[in-house]
């Protein structure tokens, strides 16, 4: 008897953790495959973390979220879009918040467009639920228009995924092209899930949210990334008052999976949110500048605006093979078959020390 369900069929271990993997057994790697940040937690909210710790606020709290950083996140919603009583969710990071989105709306027959390439839970998430994800290419700039989209609807269409910055590309959508997007989504009705996740992450002008341009949007943001705690498992959801009836169904499914999000974290999350991420913001624009300007010369790829990752055409257009190559040179890097339809491209995340980006650029240049 096979006692799998046949949705584990649709997915496989992440091509990211094997690598990540490979750098604990490897004399001096050069880490680009892991999309973690390289600063720590502020002090100031580990210490309120360790606060509520102490003071006892370790059990359960309400599915949606402890009242203080509800009402905030609301506040600086509502504040950011004008929506009036904005639906928000505190959720088991952004992971947990597009898992439930996804079991909350997608079922057999419904189509879910995503722009390739693209993050790489995506695709896993709406085969778990049943959906056909529908990949639209957007290379070689990493840009989408009204017109890739229209060609790609269908009447089964039900959800646009958006992610910007982006994840695995860097690129940034401009205010142009989100309206662009918002002119076709509005015609056809769709839900679109808007992924932040890297929002504050954005070099050369404030990233716009799409939530400006279309009411019919959720807008998935979390603390992983902005404030350099990954392992806290904190994210949310927000969506205007359009979308009510879908926030509370995604409630009642969070009620009775995460139950809800780690309560000394989220104490803590109330503190991170007035705390100031100018510096990190312009550390991390330094690193984006010296991996593109240490690259540029010798391979093709577009300039990342945003997010810390760099989608970086393989010499000779196969990215596992020059992925393989690499790391056996000590440089770990992800094949672009991770994130997309094609295997023409490779990632690197810069999100490690300077020292480590201008060795890992000496390797990767020697390897041409």
């Amino acid at each position: 008897m096979d006692y799998l369900a046949q949705r584990t069929h649709c997915i496989d271990a992440s091509g990211i953790r094997r690598i990540w993997k490979m750098a604990a057994t490897m004399t001096d790697p050069v880490n680009f495959s892991i999309g973690e940040p390289d600063f720590h937690t502020p002090d100031i909210i580990k210490q309120a973390a360790i606060d509520a710790i102490n003071n006892d606020n370790n059990g359960y709290t309400l599915t949606g979220g402890i009242e203080a950083l509800v009402e905030k996140i609301s506040t600086a919603t509502q504040k950011e879009f004008g929506w009036e009583n904005p639906s928000v969710l505190v959720t088991s990071g952004l992971s947990g918040a597009l898992t439930l989105a996804m079991m909350a709306m997608v079922e057999a027959g419904d189509e879910v467009l995503i722009p390739d390439p693209y993050f790489v839970s995506y695709a896993h998430l709406v085969n778990l639920h049943g959906g056909t994800p529908v990949f639209i290419d957007t290379y070689p700039n990493f840009t989408l228009t009204s017109a890739q989209i229209e060609a790609a609807i269908t009447p089964n269409t039900k959800i646009l995924m958006l992610n910007s910055p982006g994840n695995p590309t860097g690129v940034v959508y401009s205010e142009n092209d989100l309206k662009e997007i918002a002119t076709v989504a509005k015609k056809h009705n769709l839900l679109v899930i808007s992924d932040e996740i890297y929002s504050e992450f954005s070099y050369d002008q404030p990233a716009k949210s799409f939530g400006h341009y279309y009411e019919n949007t959720m807008v998935l943001r979390g603390f992983s990334k902005s404030y350099g705690m990954p392992g806290w498992r904190l994210g949310y959801i927000a969506a205007p008052q359009i979308l009510d009836s879908i926030m509370n169904s995604i409630a009642s499914l969070q009620q009775y999976t995460f139950v809800c999000a780690p309560h000394p974290f989220q104490k803590a999350a109330v503190t991170a949110l007035d705390c100031d991420l100018t510096q990190y913001i312009e550390d991390y624009r330094i690193k984006r500048d010296l991996i593109f300007n240490g690259l540029k010369d010798t391979f093709e790829l577009i300039k990342p605006h945003g997010a810390f990752y760099a989608f970086v055409k393989a010499p000779g257009g196969d990215a596992t093979s020059f992925v393989e190559k690499a790391i056996q040179n000590n440089v770990l890097i992800i094949p672009g078959s991770v994130f997309s339809q094609k295997n023409t491209h490779f990632r690197i995340s810069f999100a490690t020390s300077n020292t480590q980006i201008e060795k890992g650029i000496q390797r990767l240049l020697s390897l041409c």
